[in-house]
């Protein structure tokens, strides 16, 4: 702690993961100084979940979107003067035991992206998705993010406002990317583990198209 400050803040968004966020919590806490779960107008038991496992929640009244989740939680993070912040999926898809990776990073780096590996297992549209994805943010903005649409990523809390999203859905990760390059921030790749889930609730084929849109949307009128 430096003046106050806490160090590392995780946030977690969360919709209705009442079945895995107290077992993800859990092994978080091995790892983490202070945990934020943003329980995004969940219809289950997740705030009940994450209270149990001794977090802090913030709860939105009705489903807002990922892209809105996250930006409630770290603006939470950014008042409380945390030095460094970290969001996480609350679905167990990321592992606890690479947030001092990204920790470590940020002692160099204003910002560091989560890479997903690509195991065999990986399912092959993700693949694909992903390659468009990350081709077309390189080509339009200059921008070179190997894992464009991973949530799993770290930043240092004084780059928070350069980095602040409009995004309320999956756009989130993409505008990140974007407004980071554009502030010509420093930033780096984290290699991570990742669990495919059989029931994916991620970004689908038409979140993808439209976050193509997006990104030539920006380009043309901002």
């Amino acid at each position: 702690m430096i003046n106050g400050a806490v160090g590392e803040v995780i946030v977690i968004p969360a919709y209705n993961e009442g079945k895995t966020i107290f077992e993800v919590l859990t092994k978080t806490k091995k790892f983490a100084q202070k945990i934020v779960v943003v329980d995004d107008g969940s219809r289950d038991n997740t705030s009940l979940e994450a209270e149990r496992a001794g977090v802090i929640v913030l709860r939105h009244e009705v489903n807002l979107g990922k892209g809105a989740a996250l930006k409630t939680g770290c603006d939470y993070a950014a008042q409380q003067e945390a030095q460094t912040i970290i969001t996480m999926d609350a679905d167990g898809q990321h592992d606890p035991k690479e947030i001092p990776s990204f920790a470590s990073a940020l002692e160099q780096h204003d910002i560091a992206f989560g890479s997903r590996k690509k195991p065999k297992a990986m399912p092959a549209v993700f693949k694909l998705g992903n390659l468009v994805l990350t081709t077309t943010l390189r080509l339009l903005y200059g921008v070179t993010v190997e894992d464009s649409q991973c949530g799993y990523r770290g930043f240092r809390s004084e780059i928070y406002g350069y980095i602040r999203w409009d995004a309320t859905d999956y756009y989130v990760e993409t505008e990140m990317a974007i407004r980071a390059g554009k502030k010509k921030l420093k930033h780096t790749t984290i290699p991570i583990e990742t669990i495919y889930a059989d029931k994916y609730k991620g970004t689908t084929v038409l979140d993808g198209v439209m976050i193509v849109v997006k990104m030539i949307g920006w380009k043309i009128w901002r």
